[in-house]
This record gives C-alpha cells, sequence and structure tokens, in this order.
C-alpha cells in the first residue's frame, strides 16, 4: 500500500478552517493521534459557553471561563496554520512525506497557502481577542458589582 502525500496547502487550510476539531491532525498522522482527538474537548467547552450565554445572558458566571476556551482553541488552531504555511518545502516533505524526494511538490506553497496564512492571521486574532476581552470585561463588570454590594 502507498502512502499519499501530505500536502501542504490542505494541512494549512484544514487546521485553519477546521482546526478545532482536530481534523488537520488526522489528515497529517492518522485517525490514532491521540492529540487530535483533544482538540475538540476545549472548542466544545467554548460552543457550550456561547449556549449558555444565549440561553442564560451575560451575566451566566461560567460562561465567562468557557467562551475563551473557544477563542483559544480557533487562535491555536490558526497558529498551526501559520506554521504549516511558512514550514520550508524540503523540512514540510522530511517530516510528513518522507518516502518522496525533498522537493516533491506537495510541500509547496502557492497562493492558496498565501490566502490561508492571511485568513489564518485574520481569524487566529480575532478569535484570540474578542473572547479574551469578553472573558475579562465580564470579570471586571462582576469585580466593580461586588465592590459596590460591599460598599453599600
Amino acid at each position: 500500500m502507498t502512502r499519499r502525500a501530505k500536502n501542504k496547502t490542505v494541512a494549512t487550510w484544514l487546521a485553519v478552517v477546521v482546526g478545532s476539531m482536530g481534523v488537520h491532525r488526522f489528515y497529517l498522522r492518522g485517525l490514532g493521534d491521540w492529540i487530535g482527538w483533544l482538540h475538540p474537548i476545549p472548542a466544545a467547552l467554548g460552543w457550550w459557553g456561547v449556549d449558555r450565554v444565549l440561553t442564560h445572558g451575560q451575566d451566566d458566571k461560567l460562561s465567562w471561563l468557557l467562551i475563551p476556551l473557544l477563542g483559544i482553541s480557533i487562535a491555536a488552531s490558526c497558529l498551526t496554520g501559520i506554521v504549516y504555511a511558512l514550514t520550508e518545502r524540503e523540512k514540510w516533505n522530511r517530516q510528513f512525506n518522507p518516502t518522496m524526494p525533498v522537493d516533491a511538490s506537495a510541500g509547496a506553497t502557492n497562493w492558496l497557502t498565501i490566502g490561508a496564512l492571511v485568513f489564518a492571521l485574520l481569524t487566529g486574532t480575532v478569535s484570540f481577542m474578542g473572547s479574551l476581552a469578553f472573558g475579562f470585561q465580564r470579570y471586571f463588570e462582576y469585580q466593580i458589582e461586588e465592590a459596590r454590594k460591599i460598599s453599600q
């Protein structure tokens, strides 16, 4: 059985679009990759936090902790996509296509790879900063409310 070449552009797009579910790791390392199976946990907890905000409102304290998990999960996947996109062809092929020549086209960078890189920078920054801003804002508002209760 011959092993198929692992394309850098495909891996980069998988990391950016569905990386929080670990799909990029399954593509590169197979379904036996235990780290890939850990990826959906923080993403699911973050989505649960989003659901809690929609159900209970913004005053739900548990959602303040859960939503940043989603942002960090998405940002980490985007960072992985950035690393994939910036990996040199020879290094990529040595790591993920060891049976192929080091100059094989599977490790090449093209315009779709650059597009994924730009999308990863945008998406990762927005998700990370947005989720942290939400969590910290709600936490500090809660602290102010508690301080007012104590002072009265």
